[in-house]
């Protein structure tokens, strides 16, 4: 059973959400399909609006700035992607498109808070404008939505819901904390992203299984490729946080080094940096400038000059390359799925991730 309602502004296509191309969708059937998800994803879309609104006006402005910005949506996109092997676009997948994309956005008012991030999706963070005590309650009020939404849907999906946030937060927690003395800092920050990312892509792409009615032997196959393409999303996006400035970002480079984030570029500049000499000198200016940049102190031109230079070292190869291993692994994990239009596509999105990086 489908759902309808009118949609308050259209969603991003399958196609942008997904980069995924015309050509792929060749097919009466396949394009039957990119339909069949793109109108989900204009439900989910007014449906984000109408269970984002509050009657105080404040919190009515605060929940819906962010959604109002933007973004891809491609956590509900998934949900309804892997529906397409069970029943389609039900009432439950809906709301659970819904719900998780809440989820995903009371984290980002919660992330800016803690990195002191200035802008997101090209706007100003939500704590610049209001201050952190409204950003942090705003996220609440968003993670209270979201569980209210799934409340409906049966125990499953709430302990689902219940187990994806205990990840977040301890994912937060690790990552605020860093690595045990007796802990691979490599290691730990992989730990991290698949906790604070892959996770909640993985319980997308598992409820629209789950809430779909599709083959209980599709669950781990889609939720294997979910933690691992979220893992390979915010590889690259290690990447890209160290390329020119885009305007549409409003970032500028380095802004995860200023913020006090070491991402694995850095990770494994400081690893050669014990037996390599010119990657310690490099790493001594990145850690130095990153610190005073944070207070708004460094010489910008010596910052971004550093930044430039660990964008073309070797150790940012090496983060493609550990970016496309998991990629490829979440690719390999979908081999019990049937041929057809949503493995295709979920190959294709696997693929689009590692792109971003060229």
């Amino acid at each position: 059973m489908n759902v309808s309602r009118p949609a308050v502004r259209k969603a991003s296509s399958l196609s942008s959400a997904l980069g995924l191309g015309e050509k792929l969708f060749a097919s009466a059937g396949d394009r039957r399909f990119a339909s069949a998800v793109e109108d989900g994803l204009d439900v989910v879309e007014a449906g984000l609006f109408e269970e984002m609104s509050f009657a105080d006006s404040l919190a009515d402005t605060t929940s819906r700035y962010l959604l109002n910005a933007g973004g891809k949506r491609i956590r509900p996109t998934l949900a309804l992607l892997t529906a397409q092997l069970g029943n389609g676009n039900s009432p439950a997948v809906i709301a659970a498109a819904e719900a998780i994309e809440m989820t995903h956005l009371a984290s980002l008012y919660h992330d800016d808070v803690m990195d002191e991030a200035q802008m997101r999706r090209g706007v100003p963070s939500a704590q610049s404008v209001w201050g952190n005590s409204v950003a942090i309650l705003t996220g609440d009020l968003l993670f209270a939505r979201a569980s209210k939404l799934v409340a409906g849907l049966g125990e499953e999906a709430i302990r689902l819901q219940a187990e994806t946030f205990e990840r977040l937060c301890l994912g937060q927690l690790h990552e605020t904390m860093g690595p045990r003395d007796d802990e691979d800092p490599i290691d730990h920050y992989l730990s991290v992203l698949a906790d604070k990312t892959g996770s909640l892509i993985a319980a997308a792409a598992q409820l629209g299984v789950v809430l779909s009615r599709a083959p209980a032997e599709y669950r781990v196959p889609v939720t294997e490729f979910g933690e691992k393409v979220g893992v390979a999303f915010q590889l690259v996006d290690d990447v890209i946080d160290l390329a020119p400035p885009l305007d549409e970002t409003g970032k500028t480079p380095g802004t995860d080094l200023r913020s006090g984030v070491a991402t694995l570029p850095l990770l494994y500049l400081r690893r050669l940096a014990r037996t390599d000499a010119d990657a310690a000198e490099l790493l001594t200016r990145i850690e130095r400038d990153a610190n005073t940049a944070h207070y708004g102190a460094a010489d910008e031109d010596e910052f971004t000059a550093a930044i430039a230079e660990l964008r073309q070292h070797d150790v940012t190869r090496q983060t493609i390359a550990e970016a496309h291993r998991w990629a490829r692994e979440a690719v390999e994990a979908l081999a019990p799925l049937p041929e057809g239009p949503v493995k295709k596509a979920l190959t294709r999105f696997a693929d689009s991730i590692v792109e971003r990086s060229s």
